[in-house]
């Protein structure tokens, strides 16, 4: 994948992720709904995680070169 792919692909993991918190918080979706929302959430915290990571190894060998 490419750098630009990535880049926007972790803005709209992090747009989904937004819009999964407005939904939980606003109290109007069942619980099940809410569950279903959470692990959809928490697997896109992951994958924003292991980007990022990613992105920081890469910073960090540029840095050491």
């Amino acid at each position: 994948m490419k750098e630009k792919e990535k880049e926007l692909d972790i803005e709209r993991s992090l747009a989904k992720l937004e819009s999964i918190v407005s939904d939980m918080e606003s109290g109007d979706i069942s619980l099940e709904k809410s569950l279903t929302l959470f692990e959809e959430g928490m697997s896109l915290v992951k994958k924003c995680q292991t980007e990022l990571k990613k992105a920081e190894q890469k910073v960090e060998n540029l840095i050491s070169n």
